[in-house]
């Protein structure tokens, strides 16, 4: 039997069992199918499309496009880490496909580029990789993982990283509006879309299809199983489904360490402690609950590793500094606040987990960033909940502008995986 079937289908039974909080995870090793760092050494891992940082990590199948992996080592020592690839499903679970099922040439590959940093307090070893590759295609398309291993050991995970290849087969065809009914109208975004698929047969779309949207590229609030309203023989209708409403929300916060020498808009003072790190502190945020809404260009929650003071490249002469975070708030709630963004991998963890201050009034936390232009938001996590909820801190409107994206999956009658046949970007303020 083959070895990578077995090996994956034993990490699939492996993750069957899911923990309820993120903060408990404590099996480094286990390998999670979404964006995760699993060595607190190991900074600043991004992967997206390689012409510009902020682009997101898709693919269109065969086209000539490559992404990007990048991270620091922050032990700053030359260490042997290679990359492997596993294909999923429209959950994120791994599909039943073996490597030689969906890629074409060699199916890991060894970082070969790696630098180390200069001139910089924080010491680090900065890795980056390049795919596809000539000698390394991918023969489907779907979802995606690629994770990061070390000393040729696949369960010495380092990192993993969601991305998606998709090929036009379908057209869709969307746009956002305001919604409605009660105050919703006032604070949520409604998409409604179409599925046109003229060239391309899609059978059951209740059963064979699945439809996914994420707002401003993050999976932790994505909507999915997603029906059609009305169905015609070459048109799929999706207009009155509750799903497909998202809060608003609020241009995101954002701070500029772009330069450890100027204080820039947000940033009330620059120090460094006894060992010379580099400690800047937030000028303090207000509540932004009942606000009036205001735009202001952002980047959605994402963020760009950037360097004025050395100007020559970023990735291995921006140094590493301590952020310094703080929401005046009067009483402790019972539950928990959390920096949120591209920054924490928009999870819930002890890392981005506020604690609060009884003498400030307030919450705060600490995070350890790379220089760069960072954007962020609070979320409120309430005690025995799963979902978080930024509109206790940020307010929510229904003229924030945000990036959606809906991803088409269909599974052909006779198959066993899932093909992206479509993925459409848009943006709420360009309708």
């Amino acid at each position: 039997m083959n070895f990578n079937k077995i090996y994956f289908s034993f990490l699939f039974l492996l993750l069957a069992f899911r923990l309820l909080s993120q903060d408990d995870y404590v099996n480094d090793n286990q390998m999670r199918y979404e964006d995760w760092t699993y060595k607190p050494y190991i900074k600043t891992a991004q992967l997206h499309e390689s012409t510009f940082d902020a682009n997101p990590a898709i693919l269109r199948f065969n086209g000539t496009e490559q992404l990007e992996l990048s991270f620091d080592d922050l032990e700053a020592d030359k260490k042997d880490y290679s990359i492997a690839f596993v294909h999923c499903d429209a959950n994120w679970e791994p599909s039943n496909l073996m490597s030689s099922e969906f890629m074409n040439g060699f199916y890991e590959a060894n970082i070969l580029n790696f630098n180390f940093s200069t001139s910089t307090i924080q010491k680090y070893t900065h890795y980056s990789i390049l795919f596809p590759q000539s000698n390394m295609q991918f023969s489907k398309t779907g979802n995606y993982m690629v994770f990061v291993y070390q000393d040729n050991d696949k369960e010495k995970i380092i990192i993993t990283k969601r991305f998606m290849i998709y090929e036009d087969k379908v057209t869709v065809v969307a746009n956002v509006r305001q919604a409605i009914g009660n105050d919703e109208q006032y604070e949520k975004q409604h998409i409604d879309f179409n599925i046109i698929n003229s060239q391309y047969e899609l059978t059951n779309p209740f059963t064979d299809m699945k439809v996914i949207i994420t707002q401003n590229n993050r999976w932790d609030n994505a909507v999915n199983n997603i029906k059609p309203t009305f169905t015609e023989p070459r048109q799929l209708t999706y207009s009155l489904d509750d799903k497909s409403t998202f809060n608003g929300g609020n241009e995101f916060r954002f701070f500029d360490s772009r330069s450890l020498r100027t204080y820039t808009e947000r940033v009330a003072n620059i120090t460094r402690d006894s060992s010379y790190t580099y400690h800047i502190e937030l000028k303090t945020d207000e509540l932004r609950t009942f606000k009036s809404y205001s735009f202001y260009n952002d980047l959605n929650g994402g963020f760009l590793i950037k360097n004025q003071d050395l100007a020559t490249n970023p990735d291995i002469e921006a140094d590493y500094a301590w952020i310094h975070f703080f929401l005046p708030y009067d009483t402790q709630t019972s539950g928990n606040f959390y920096v949120l963004g591209k920054l924490t991998e928009w999870r819930l963890n002890k890392s981005n987990r506020m604690t609060y201050n009884y003498k400030k009034m307030g919450y705060e936390c600490d995070l350890f960033v790379k220089q760069g232009y960072y954007n962020y938001t609070y979320v409120f996590l309430a005690d025995e909940k799963k979902a978080a909820d930024e509109t206790l801190s940020e307010g929510n409107h229904w003229e924030t502008e945000n990036d959606y994206t809906i991803y088409v999956y269909h599974r052909q009658r006779g198959t066993y995986y899932d093909q992206l046949v479509a993925i459409k970007r848009f943006n709420s303020f360009r309708r």
